[in-house]
C-alpha cells in the first residue's frame, strides 16, 4: 500500500502510473493480514529439523544393555501400540540407540508416529502425525486452518502478493534525479510521513526478489495453480510418474507417499499380512539389513508392500530435495528393481524440486534458513508499514484508494499487463471476473459505497 500523498509523475510511456498504483493498494489491502500470518508460521517451518530433533531429544541417545530386536520385532510392538491399526513405514533410526520411529494407520484412517525403544520394544511415545507441532505449523500455514477452502485464501494471496510485489518496484522505481535517499536507504531521522514511506519503499527493494521468490516457488503447491501446472504437464507429456511433491494438505494427510507407490505398481493392491511381513521371501528385517549401509539421507521410509510378493519402496526423504534417492527392492528377491537418484528426474522436477528445498529453508544449510527468516520479517515490516500509511492518510468516510483518474498510458499494454497476470494466475483472474461482476450487479447500483471503495462512479 502507497502512501496517498505521493504525487503521481507526469505520465510518459505505455504504462499508467495511477492504474498501477491503485492495483498496488488494492492488492495491499487484501493481502496484509495473509502475508503477516503466511510470513510468520513460514518462518517457524524454517527450522523444522532443528524443532524436531529437540522434541524428540528424550526418544534418542538411548542407554542400551544389549543387542537391540530386529526390525520385525519392533514393528509388531509398534502395530500393538495402535489397536486395529496397519502397517504402513518404517523409518531407519539414525543411530542404532535412538527410537525407531514407526508409522501405523489406525482404523479411523490417522497415521500415528510410534516410537519403540530398540532393545526392550517399550513403547516410549506414539503422536497422530497432525499432531505434531510442525505439521500444525504447516497446515496452518497451508490453510489457515480452513480446510481445503483456506487454501485457496492462501494460493489467492499469494497470486495478490506477487502483483503487489511487481507493481511496488515499479512505484519505487526512481524518477527526477532524487538521489540514493529514499530509494536505497530510508531516512530514519525525517519523522512522521516520510519516515514511514521510507520504511516501506526501501525494505520492498531490498527483499522484493526474496518474496517473489517464496511466492511463485510456493504455487506447485498450490491447489489451483498446481493442478493446472500438472495438468499442462500431462498434455505436453512432461509429467513425472510420480510427482515429489502434493498440491494439497489432504492429499498429505492420506499418505501421499504410500498411495502414490501402490498406484506405481498397480498389481500390488491388497492387504499385507503381518505373517507375509515377518516369514515371507523377504522380510523387513531383510529390507532393513540391506538398505542400512547404503547410508541414504536420513530420514530413510521403508514403506510397506501393499501386497504378499509386492515391491518394497525405500524412500529418503530429507528436506534437501536434491539429495533425496528413491529404490525399489523385489518383494519376492530383495534384489533392486529401480533407484532414482535427483539427477534422473525430469528437468522440470529437479527445478521444483530445488525451489522447494530452498522454500523451506533446506537447500544450502542456516544460509538458507537465514535468509528466509529476513524475507519473512520484511514482509512482516512491509505489510505494517503500508497499513500505518493508509492508516495515517485515509480521509474521512472514504476507504482511502487512490482516486481514479483518466488513463494516460496505453490501455493495450494495460489490458495485456493484466490478461499475462490472470493467465499465469488462474486463480487471480477468477478473482477479477468475480469483482468485475459484482462490479456490474451491486456496486453499479450503489454510488456511495463505488465512492468510499474509490471505484469511479459510473
Amino acid at each position: 500500500m502507497t502512501d496517498l500523498s505521493i504525487k503521481a509523475p507526469p505520465a510518459k510511456g505505455w504504462l499508467d502510473y495511477r492504474t498501477i498504483w491503485r492495483w498496488h493498494f488494492y492488492a495491499g489491502l487484501f493481502c496484509v493480514p495473509f502475508i503477516v500470518a503466511l510470513a510468520l508460521s513460514g518462518s517457524l517451518y524454517l527450522f523444522k529439523p532443528q524443532v524436531e530433533a529437540l522434541i524428540d531429544r528424550p526418544y534418542d541417545n538411548l542407554v542400551l544393555t544389549g543387542p537391540v530386536a530386529d526390525a520385525n520385532a519392533q514393528a509388531l510392538a509398534a502395530l500393538a501400540a495402535v489397536p486395529g491399526g496397519s502397517l504402513k513405514s518404517y523409518i531407519l533410526p539414525d543411530e542404532a540407540n535412538d527410537a525407531v520411529r514407526v508409522l501405523v494407520r489406525d482404523g479411523q484412517g490417522a497415521m500415528w508416529r510410534v516410537y519403540v525403544h530398540p532393545q526392550t520394544l517399550e513403547i516410549l511415545h506414539s503422536i497422530p502425525e497432525e499432531d505434531r507441532l510442525m505439521n500444525q505449523i504447516k497446515t496452518f500455514h497451508g490453510e489457515l486452518l480452513m480446510g481445503d477452502q483456506g487454501s485457496w485464501f492462501v494460493e489467492l494471496a499469494a497470486c495478490w502478493g506477487i502483483v503487489m510485489v511487481v507493481s511496488g518496484l515499479y512505484l519505487w522505481w526512481p524518477r527526477g534525479g532524487q538521489g540514493l535517499a529514499g530509494i536505497v536507504y530510508p531516512r530514519l531521522s525525517a519523522g512522521g510521513r516520510t519516515f514511514w514511506r521510507d520504511l516501506h519503499a526501501v525494505t520492498g527493494l531490498w527483499i522484493s526478489f526474496l518474496a517473489l521468490f517464496l511466492l511463485l516457488t510456493g504455487l506447485p503447491w498450490a491447489s489451483v495453480w498446481g493442478g493446472a501446472f500438472k495438468a499442462v504437464r500431462e498434455a505436453t507429456g512432461t509429467a513425472a510418474v510420480k510427482q515429489d511433491w502434493t498440491t494439497s494438505r489432504k492429499a498429505e494427510r492420506a499418505g501421499h507417499d504410500a498411495q502414490e507407490h501402490a498406484e506405481d505398481h498397480p498389481m500390488d493392491h491388497g492387504s499385507l499380512s503381518m505373517d507375509d511381513m515377518m516369514v515371507g521371501t523377504v522380510t523387513l528385517a531383510d529390507v532393513v539389513a540391506q538398505v542400512a549401509p547404503l547410508k541414504l539421507p536420513a530420514p530413510v521410509q521403508i514403506n510397506l508392500p501393499a501386497k504378499a510378493g509386492g515391491s518394497w519402496a525405500v524412500r529418503s526423504m530429507t528436506a534437501n530435495r536434491p539429495d533425496r534417492i528413491s529404490i525399489d527392492l523385489d518383494g519376492a528377491t530383495g534384489t533392486q528393481i529401480r533407484r532414482e537418484d535427483f539427477a534422473d528426474r525430469h528437468i522440470i522436477d529437479r527445478v521444483v524440486g530445488i525451489g522447494i528445498a530452498a522454500h523451506e529453508g533446506q537447500l544450502f544449510g542456516w544460509f538458507n534458513q537465514a535468509l528466509g527468516v529476513i524475507a519473512a520479517l520484511g514482509l512482516v515490516l512491509l505489510s505494517v508499514s503500508g497499513a500505518v500509511m493508509w492508516w495515517k492518510r485515509r480521509p474521512n468516510g472514504a476507504l482511502g484508494a487512490p482516486p481514479p483518474l483518466r488513463m494516460r498510458g496505453s490501455p493495450a499494454v494495460m489490458g495485456m499487463i493484466l490478461l499475462f497476470f490472470a493467465l499465469f494466475l488462474p486463480l487471480l483472474g477468477l478473482s477479477v471476473i468475480v469483482v468485475a461482476l459484482i462490479d456490474l450487479a451491486i456496486l453499479r447500483q450503489l454510488p456511495n459505497a463505488r465512492r468510499w471503495l474509490g471505484l469511479r462512479m459510473a
